[in-house]
């Protein structure tokens, strides 16, 4: 089970940071106005993506990881093991960071007063979303590299 969960888990990342970059494109390019611009379609395809990706992150986390599972038994000794440190603590808290980056920023974005405050939300939150993704994803040539695409 671990390894198919793991599998969707490793895909699904590729869609949710199209998305999330998807997002701060279209702001970017300043096609935010409206309630079904460019930008808010791809919010909604990135909070789709995010979610999902968290929720198999989380059944990895908390079941199916025995990457974790042997840092939670004893977390003072994970934190001196780079390797279990990073996915005890730092993969997880910038993926849960930028999951919530990603919901905040869409929820202030869509009640921003125009479009000119609804790209600046949007830049921010979702500029700093992809920026967390792409710090906390284990590329390949990294200490904890996985590879890019799994089969």
């Amino acid at each position: 089970m671990y390894s198919g969960v793991l599998l969707v888990h490793s895909w699904l990342r590729w869609l949710a940071l199209v998305a999330v970059v998807g997002v701060t494109l279209a702001a970017v390019r300043n096609q935010v106005q409206g309630e079904r611009s460019v930008a808010d379609r791809w919010g909604l395809t990135a909070m789709m993506a995010l979610d999902l990706q968290m929720l198999l992150g989380l059944v990895l986390y908390l079941a199916l990881s025995p990457f974790t599972t042997e840092a939670l038994q004893d977390f003072s000794a994970a934190m001196r093991n780079p390797g279990l440190r990073f996915w005890a603590v730092e993969h997880s808290s910038s993926m849960l960071a930028a999951v919530i980056l990603a919901h905040v920023g869409r929820a202030i974005a869509r009640k921003a007063p125009n479009a000119a405050s609804k790209r600046t939300r949007l830049l921010v939150c979702f500029g700093l979303a992809t920026l967390l993704i792409m710090l906390g994803m284990p590329w390949p040539g990294m200490a904890n590299g996985r590879p890019l695409f799994r089969v």
